[in-house]
């Protein structure tokens, strides 16, 4: 994992902006990014790995376990499990406080998915990563989000386009300080029977993070597929088989069904096979797919005026294999698509050592799955209760994944034209020959440099983005064109990333702020008469003068200078003008009652004197530290010639020969050393 460097700049104001796969980092399965941005943090999607169980299932949120409470921002692409399923357990066991989207459908069907996951999952209840209340609980915290709908959370602008690939699916833009980022998750440009393709963005993004599932593959047309697909499934009933088709519970499968529905139809001799879906989730899924008519493509809004075309005519539920009367040919759509567990892989295990059976997997299988291991043709597999069985069914693959192919992926690259292309959701080796043809694809053109990167998990990649601030300028202020040189004076106004400039007075209508002025009020220890500060402050100021009430000075036309019982009283209006006009005075004061304690000290001071200069230099100087912070600094004469004392809780140490000072405070420091060397001045003279 590569190193953060660490910046000199408050992180808000740094330029760098990095992407850390947690999940999906040249793998399938688990996805979930964190962008970093100007002090900001966002979760791309949480998902769990199909091929794995428990905690190893998870996305690597080890990596950042010190930063999931200032996460500001969850958003999830789609109710797929390898980009939703871990949701539930982060958004209940980990400290994450921030705010958590997606859209309405997807947030309507995860529940139900999720739901199903629990039940199906074939392993023990410790392992589990969640329960049904969990997954309750969770629903409470999560905002849904209309699709184009711009969303603004503390300087992070988000919204989102339809992505094709499943009902709900969203790429999100995302903007943070002027940069754009695009992460699509799974997305298909190419429309199909139910749903439309994946939008164009109207905005082009600075940075475009991409799946890479099918690297370098293109899909063959649609068309050819669904009549391979549909011949394959009428060779294998016609030969007196049993047809399993592994799918998830959402997605493909409801593309399957209109398909296979149509084709029953146009076929009256294959009528009397019977076509089930089998997922205890049939009916509810359905309903949402009814419920959500609006986000599919135009073929489905005319055809749903004449009649539903989810109210199959050919196709009935099954909810279990107990109520599943296997006595002929059949077509089973079974969830779950990768056969871990569940119905599939019961029936599955039934029919695999029939040659006159056939499985068909219809979609993209992950590394450590059931699905993926009989593509590769095993005489015979292990099931679920560690028995071996003959693999003798037909295994055929037919991809009816709704991800982009490489066609897709670059004709949507060379539209949207980002500097810094992120690859994720991919095998490593598809992934790394997608960033080689894209580069070979890019590298002769003079019109546009593409940066594509393909990071492993916990692998960071960090991109400069170096924006000009631009500070508007607003009401009064804004009244009057400004001219070329001409000097504008305000008040600069920082909200989240952007920059105002406006006059004291509109602070209360362009901000939450409210104006007020402060007022200050100072004491200084000191002991001379009005006359001497008169005279010291005339050297720094000319426009002084006595008000009426007695001991008072104005000076600068701005500070009142009073004397109290030994002490200075300084009362002022703050600005930055007048503050820095009573630092000023301040010092003026140290300096007249460090003279005053001196000179006080010089006409004690006669030839008289029979004690040794060493001793009266020792004795005066207790008396001026006296004179000058109270007898409370209580100076104390130490051995090897120490002066030491305490003033205002600061330790002083003063060396009496070499007049030595040692203090942490600056101006305590400067004003003793000024007095020790004038007292050592006047006695040496004396």
């Amino acid at each position: 994992m590569a190193a953060k460097k660490k910046s000199a700049l408050p992180i808000e104001d740094s330029d760098q902006l990095v992407i850390r796969p947690l999940g999906a980092g040249q793998e399938v399965g688990r996805s979930c990014l964190l962008l970093e941005f100007k002090g900001k943090k966002i979760l791309l999607d949480c998902g769990i790995h199909p091929g794995m169980n428990g905690l190893d299932a998870l996305p690597y949120f080890d990596l950042i376990q010190d930063e999931l409470q200032n996460v500001n921002l969850m958003l999830i692409s789609h109710f797929h499990l390898d980009h939703c399923g871990a949701l539930p357990w982060f958004l209940q066991k980990t400290p994450f406080k921030g705010r958590c989207f997606m859209t309405h459908a997807t947030k309507a069907i995860y529940r139900w998915l999720l739901s199903d996951y629990v039940k199906v999952s074939n392993i023990s209840a410790d392992k589990m990563l969640y329960v049904e209340k969990d997954i309750e609980e969770s629903m409470d915290k999560i905002e849904t989000v209309n699709f184009h709908q711009e969303i603004d959370i503390s300087g992070i602008k988000f919204w989102c386009y339809n992505a094709g690939h499943v009902l709900g699916a969203a790429m999100f833009m995302i903007e943070i300080a002027g940069v754009k980022v695009l992460y699509t998750g799974d997305f298909s440009r190419q429309e199909d029977r139910h749903l439309m393709a994946a939008e164009l963005p109207n905005v082009k993004p600075d940075v475009l993070i991409v799946e890479s599932t099918y690297g370098t593959h293109i899909h063959e047309p649609r068309e050819e597929r669904e009549q391979r697909f549909t011949n394959l499934i009428h060779n294998i009933v016609s030969r007196g088989g049993r047809c399993l088709i592994p799918v998830f519970a959402l997605g493909r499968a409801q593309e399957l069904l209109l398909i296979l529905d149509e084709y029953w139809s146009a076929h009256p001799e294959l009528q009397e096979v019977p076509i089930y879906y089998a997922s205890s989730l049939a009916k509810k899924c359905m309903s949402v797919y009814q419920t959500y008519i609006h986000a599919m493509n135009e073929r489905i809004k005319k055809q749903i005026a004449v009649s539903n075309p989810f109210i199959f005519k050919h196709i009935s539920n099954l909810k279990n294999a107990d109520h599943f009367e296997d006595i002929g040919p059949s077509v089973v759509l079974a969830s779950p698509g990768m056969m871990q567990s569940g119905l599939s892989r019961e029936l599955f295990e039934s029919w695999c050592n029939d040659k006159k059976n056939g499985v068909i997997i219809a979609g993209y299988c992950v590394e450590g799955t059931l699905a993926k291991h009989i593509l590769s043709e095993p005489e015979e597999i292990v099931t679920m209760n560690g028995q071996k069985l003959p693999l003798r069914c037909s295994v055929d693959y037919i991809s009816f994944s709704a991800h982009t192919d490489y066609q897709q992926t670059s004709e949507f690259i060379r539209i949207l034209k980002p500097a810094h292309c992120v690859l994720v959701h991919g095998e490593q080796n598809e992934m790394s020959r997608l960033k080689a043809a894209l580069i070979r694809e890019y590298e002769d053109s003079t019109d546009y440099k593409i940066n594509v990167h393909n990071p492993r998990n916990g692998q960071a990649v960090e991109l400069l983005f170096r924006g000009e601030k631009l500070a508007k300028i607003v009401g009064q202020l804004a009244v009057q064109k400004p001219k070329q040189d001409e000097k504008i004076s305000g008040v600069l106004v920082k909200k989240n990333f952007n920059y105002h400039i406006m006059h004291p007075s509109d602070i209360p209508n362009y901000t939450d702020l409210i104006t007020c002025n402060v007022q200050q009020r100072l004491s200084v220890p000191y002991n001379g008469s009005l006359a001497q500060l008169q005279y010291h402050l005339n050297k720094i100021a000319t426009d002084i003068e006595l008000i009426k009430r007695e001991a008072t000075i104005l000076v600068f036309k701005s500070i009142l200078v009073t004397l109290e019982k030994k002490m200075a009283v300084l009362e002022w209006t703050s600005s930055m003008t007048n503050d820095m006009f009573a630092d000023t005075i301040i010092m003026v004061i140290l300096k007249a009652e460090s003279d005053s304690a001196i000179q006080k000290l010089a006409i004690e001071c006669t030839e008289a004197d029979i004690e040794s200069k060493e001793n009266k230099f020792s004795r005066k100087a207790v008396q001026l530290m006296i004179d000058m912070f109270g007898e409370e600094c209580k100076p104390t004469i130490e051995p090897e010639e120490t002066l030491t004392m305490t003033v205002d809780d600061c330790p002083v140490s003063i060396h009496l020969k070499t007049l030595n000072v040692k203090c942490s405070n600056d101006l305590l420091h400067q004003m003793i050393t000024t007095a020790v060397t004038k007292l050592n001045h006047v006695l040496t003279a004396c």
